[in-house]
């Protein structure tokens, strides 16, 4: 392969990678010659918050400790339902402090292990856990992208917030035990070998540094000033961990902030968009059906500024993580995880996704419409 092959090669693999980032770049840079941007549009607050958890959460991931918790769980013999259970619950509980993503990137690879050496398919196992992830998520702002936007973007107080994610998220967690015991079960012999923590005089910092960053998404610390904090403390023990950051999803925020602030100062759009928007159930389902083709990060941007009903937005984008692949780009990490050795096919596993998605929706829709008229 020459050096010409090999770039075009690169370009290639970083635009399927980076799909979402190049479509809001091009759309900001489109709506700029339309619409003169602002400095103004960018949240530069969102920016920080994420920002400071990438570098908290790939610190702690770089030293193993997430892959600690979880091979320290599975040391023994288990039956193949509690190695469900527990890389169901571990994926669910985490992803709503560590990210969708992370949770996934650290817990499907142990499970890719234990199937492997137990002698089972991985395959619903691995999406459950993404479904889990998506569902566990969607509990706190931190857990995703989404959820820490709308939070910030109609300056939610803990109680608006957790009184809208608590009570779905119960539901779901229910309805994942459910399927869970749907599992045929077996005993299991597995060996896994416990994952040793490596620097950790480094990892306490970072868990204060985590506790800061949580107390900043909280309104408990100024977020500025935990900025700062994480910087110098990153600056100081490990600055090469900036070469690590995905500053890939702050670029795509800033662009999206561009491209929505650009769209909103056309009256014609801004009437438009605004209009779809008119009732609760219309953004609810707007949410949920734009986030299937779009993703529900990039739904959340487009949608928020628009409607003032936060309460099916959060449940719309949420909910829209399920049934599409592209619902969630959580879900597209287990699903090249998945089928990266070849043992488990392509549409095999698009198809059952969609099918466990189908059936928690059918709980889900019809739970959060109450909830949006009942909260």
């Amino acid at each position: 392969m020459n050096l010409n092959t090999l770039d075009k090669q690169r370009v290639k693999d970083f635009c399927k990678k980076e799909i979402i980032l190049l479509i809001a770049v091009v759309l900001s840079i489109i709506t700029s010659f339309i619409s003169h941007p602002k400095l103004s549009y960018i949240n530069f607050k969102v920016l920080i918050l994420l920002f400071n958890l990438m570098v908290v959460v790939t610190a702690l991931k770089s030293f193993k400790f997430l892959d600690y918790i979880g091979t320290s769980l599975l040391h023994k013999d288990k039956s193949l339902r509690s190695i469900y259970l527990i890389m169901i619950c571990l994926t669910f509980f985490s992803s709503m402090l560590i990210t969708d993503d992370v949770a996934l990137i650290t817990f499907v690879p142990i499970s890719l292990i234990l199937a492997k050496k137990a002698n089972f398919n991985p395959m619903k196992l691995i999406i459950l856990q993404t479904i889990s992830a998506i569902l566990g998520c969607s509990l706190t702002p931190m857990g995703s992208s989404q959820n820490l936007y709308i939070y910030t973007h109609f300056n939610l107080t803990d109680k608006q917030f957790f009184g809208v994610t608590i009570p779905i998220t119960i539901i779901a967690f229910i309805v994942l035990l459910i399927l869970t015991c749907t599992q045929k079960n077996r005993k299991l012999s597995v060996t896994i070998h416990e994952v040793k923590v490596e620097k950790k005089s480094m990892i306490v910092v970072y868990i204060i540094l985590f506790l800061i960053v949580l107390g900043s998404v909280f309104h408990l610390v100024n977020y500025k000033i935990a900025f700062v904090i994480v910087i110098i403390v990153t600056l100081i023990i490990d600055r090469k961990l900036f070469l690590h950051i995905d500053y890939s999803l702050i670029i795509t925020f800033t662009a999206f902030f561009i491209f929505i602030g650009n769209i909103s100062a056309i009256p014609e759009v801004k009437r438009l968009i605004s209009g779809f928007l008119v009732s609760d159930l219309h953004t609810y389902f707007i949410a949920l059906g734009i986030s299937q083709f779009i993703s529900n990060v990039p739904a959340t941007l487009l949608l928020a500024p628009f409607t003032h009903n936060y309460k099916a937005l959060i449940y719309g984008v949420n909910n829209g993580g399920l049934f599409s692949l592209i619902g969630s780009m959580a879900s597209i990490i287990s699903y090249k995880f998945a089928i990266a050795n070849g043992e488990i096919k392509s549409f095999d596993y698009i198809k059952t996704f969609a099918f466990y998605s189908l059936i928690i929706l059918i709980v889900l829709i019809p739970a959060s419409i109450i909830l949006i008229k009942v909260i």
